[in-house]
């Protein structure tokens, strides 16, 4: 009963992963229609060259009589056939490829603007592996299902009703054999293809699995030898990897006994045209090329019985792939922006959250009932233990995550009702974990700002105390940088992190423990620098190290999602509550 449920519901989402998938292909019907066409003309041809055998065949009478002015007229029409097979032939491969490169790059295209715009929620709950395996891994094995499908699914069906046409009008008792044979075939196939379905969909999640955790380990491959985690490491991997062994070699298994049971099958169609045709020869009802015929018909007849069982269960791996695929281009995209979304602009910088609630598991509360006014120009230091929700509350100012109660302002608009393009540019936010896309120094300063001038690049490395380092390159701001910047100190990518802010300089400032991997001489420059980067604009600045925030207009103290004292330095200190205990604190241990 369970096991019929499931392939039932197995059979639901092929029907409606193959929808899908046809969805795309119909984008492309011209190169479809052509490769079909090429398809019929490719079985016509191969199917009378059997015919043009057969009546050579018949031209040999017997020892010293052979009709060789008919016989090297048949040869003559069979040379051409052959050629036009060939071109026909090469033609419907090309159709072929070109639908299904450009399905998989019109798949893959989509599945990478679906990830611009997911929930951070969404990319934070999956490993960055296990997504990477969906858009390259999945879609590659798609690719090889469909190519393969196309190639021989069109070529295969025109084939085996084209054989029986052509059988049927040489004698229709040997027809009968074959076509009586024939769905013992089709019932293996379609028995094989069930059962592989799900061991190919469950070798596919093992093997985004995989990919997550190699992709894991080598992005921290420093954290892992410095806390000597490598056996445990590979133990993981041991055991995915032999999980995926495992699931791969049912999946193959299954998938492997299709070609030789329907083989199997298929010999017994050819052992029956055999022996009827056999007494019909001696019986004089058909001729021996007659018979020649057959058994090549026979042979092609059943030919393509072998190639879709094959293509089945391929397609079995290629669905179990696009079902992945197809699961995360339809994934819900964030919050859409209204239609009358507006666009921020002219920004004094007034921020205010009235009765902010949110929390990133619905059970487990974070931040409730956060209210906070934060006038023009003013410098706002957001202190407090771990997980209290700092960053937090950075990622609701950028709207990475939306309020799930009250409401967050700029200049008196929700920010749920401007646009996000434009509130972000009104963002300037340095954060402690860098990133630089692969491409030069230049390229990645000038991201926020592209129409920049080289002067205005300069003066804002200069500002940054980027610009000596960056001279001291191979190629100055022309150094091509790997991704993330590999080869660069942490300290040297946070100041290009820095930099590009500089050039900007939005009317407000984020800063998410902006210094934390710099040398203290080059931090007290950076400090000067970001103090006279904040005159005037809004800023919001994370720190740990409360000496860097003591100048800050107003200091928010913040514990388990609460702000539970509010102040300047002074009068913080002088209240000798939570703050002044985590200063004085740090004092003591520095």
């Amino acid at each position: 009963m369970a096991e019929n449920k499931k392939n039932t519901q197995n059979k639901t989402k092929n029907k409606g992963t193959m929808k899908k998938v046809l969805k795309y292909i119909s984008r492309y019907w011209f190169f479809l229609l052509f490769s079909i066409v090429c398809a019929a003309l490719t079985v016509t041809f191969t199917l009378y060259i059997p015919i043009l055998t057969g009546d050579a065949i018949d031209c040999i009478i017997d020892a010293g009589k052979v009709d060789f002015t008919a016989l090297t007229s048949i040869l003559k029409e069979m040379g051409i056939v052959i050629l036009l097979t060939a071109v026909t032939q090469w033609v419907m491969t090309v159709c072929n490829n070109r639908i299904a490169y450009h399905v998989v790059r019109d798949i893959r295209r989509d599945a990478f603007e679906k990830i611009q715009i997911l929930p951070l929620k969404y990319l934070d709950a999956h490993p960055y592996g296990e997504i990477v395996s969906r858009v390259i891994a999945d879609v590659d094995q798609f690719s090889d299902g469909l190519i393969m499908g196309f190639t021989q699914l069109f070529t295969g069906i025109i084939t085996i009703f084209g054989t029986l046409i052509f059988m049927f009008r040489e004698d229709i008792t040997i027809t009968l054999v074959v076509v009586c044979i024939t769905p013992v075939s089709l019932l293996v196939a379609n028995f094989i293809a069930r059962k592989t379905y799900h061991m190919f969909k469950l070798q596919s999640e093992t093997r985004g699995e995989q990919t997550a955790l190699i992709d894991e380990m080598i992005g921290n491959q420093k954290v892992v030898q410095a806390f000597s985690y490598e056996e445990e490491a590979m133990e993981r991997f041991d055991e995915i990897n032999e999980r995926l062994g495992k699931c791969s070699l049912q999946a193959i298994f299954f998938s492997s006994t299709t070609n030789p049971a329907t083989r199997f099958v298929n010999s017994l169609v050819y052992t029956g045209v055999c022996v009827v045709g056999a007494f019909s020869a001696i019986a004089g009802k058909i001729t021996v090329g007659t018979l020649t015929c057959f058994l090549s018909y026979a042979n092609q007849y059943t030919k393509p019985f072998n190639e879709i069982s094959g293509v089945f269960t391929e397609f079995q791996n290629a669905l179990a792939c696009a079902a992945r695929i197809f699961a995360l281009i339809e994934e819900t995209p964030q919050v859409e922006e209204p239609v009358d979304a507006k666009e921020l602009k002219n920004v004094e910088g007034r921020v205010d959250l009235k009765d902010v609630a949110f929390s990133y598991v619905p059970d487990r509360k974070l931040i409730e009932n956060l209210n906070l006014q934060v006038e023009k120009g003013k410098r706002v230091a957001i202190v407090g233990p771990t997980g209290c929700g700092k960053t937090t509350i950075i990622n609701l100012l950028m709207r990475f995550y939306d309020v799930d109660e009250g409401s967050i302002s700029v200049d008196g608009n929700d920010i749920r009702s401007l646009t996000r393009k434009s509130l972000r540019e009104n963002y300037g936010m340095v954060l402690q974990e860098t990133w630089l896309k692969a491409g030069t120094v230049r390229e990645n300063i000038i991201m926020g700002k592209p129409d920049a001038t080289e002067e205005e690049m300069i003066q804002a490395a200069k500002a940054a105390h980027s610009h000596s380092f960056i001279k001291r390159l191979p190629n100055g701001y022309d150094t091509v940088l790997s991704e993330d910047g590999e080869g660069l100190s942490q300290g040297q990518k946070q100041l290009l992190c820095i930099t590009r802010v500089m050039l900007c300089l939005p009317p407000m400032l984020i800063l998410d423990e902006a210094t934390s991997s710099i040398d203290t001489r080059t931090e007290i420059r950076i400090q000067k620098a970001f103090a006279k980067m904040m005159e005037g604009r809004t800023s919001f600045i994370i720190a740990h190290r409360l000496s860097t925030i003591v100048d800050a207009d107003i200091i928010l103290v913040m514990k388990d999602g609460h702000i539970i004292e509010q102040g300047n330095h002074k009068t913080l200190l002088e209240k000798k509550g939570f703050y002044a205990d985590l200063y004085n604190s740090q004092f003591v241990m520095n």
